[in-house]
């Protein structure tokens, strides 16, 4: 996707200009350090045993490079940014966005790293981690809003279940968290 089409996909300009809220994902930073640390300790780890056996050399050190920088992609959290009618998702190398309230299929994908897939009625299609919907209110919140509108206009007509699930989780845990701090548990 241009990046001219994801700008207009986000709404960026009109969704700014009427002063609609942009949220984004707040533990990014986080997990983007854990990443990044991870990365640069095996490679202090690699270039060190190499190097106590003597056979550290150039080449040796640029692969060991190579692999710290691929660990370091693959660890490296996508970007998740939402605002009213819009959900982006930047990965490493490019953006896809998708009008929320334009929504053709809601789907989540369990395994290993359970996914959210989201695509809209032009066939934008975005994929991300479920916990950053727990971890973000305000992002969880314009999705909902969206994923509403959707369902009011028709274009989404099943699908809906991973979000009630997802919203029954979500609620259930900002409900304890609630009773935690008041001393009610």
């Amino acid at each position: 996707m241009g990046r001219d089409r994801a700008l207009a996909v986000r709404g960026e300009g009109a969704g700014r200009a009427r002063g609609g809220a942009v949220a984004r994902d707040r533990e990014l930073a986080g997990e983007a350090w854990a990443a990044g640390i991870c990365a640069a300790l095996l490679l202090a780890v690699l270039v060190f045993f190499d190097f106590s056996n003597g056979t550290l050399t150039p080449f040796r050190a640029v692969c060991w490079m190579a692999i710290a920088l691929g660990v370091l992609a693959v660890l490296l959290p996508v970007r998740v940014t939402a605002g009213e009618g819009w959900l982006s998702v930047r990965g490493l190398v490019r953006e896809r966005a998708v009008r929320t309230d334009q929504l053709v299929l809601v789907r989540r994908v369990d395994g290993m790293a359970p996914r959210l897939v989201l695509r809209d009625a032009s066939g934008n299609r975005v994929e991300f981690d479920p916990k950053v919907l727990g971890a973000n209110p305000l992002i969880w919140h314009l999705l909902d809003t969206g994923v509403r509108r959707s369902r009011q206009s028709g274009l989404l007509r099943g699908g809906t279940d991973p979000l009630r699930a997802l919203s029954e989780e979500i609620d259930g845990r900002g409900a304890r968290s609630v009773f935690d701090a008041s001393g009610l548990r």
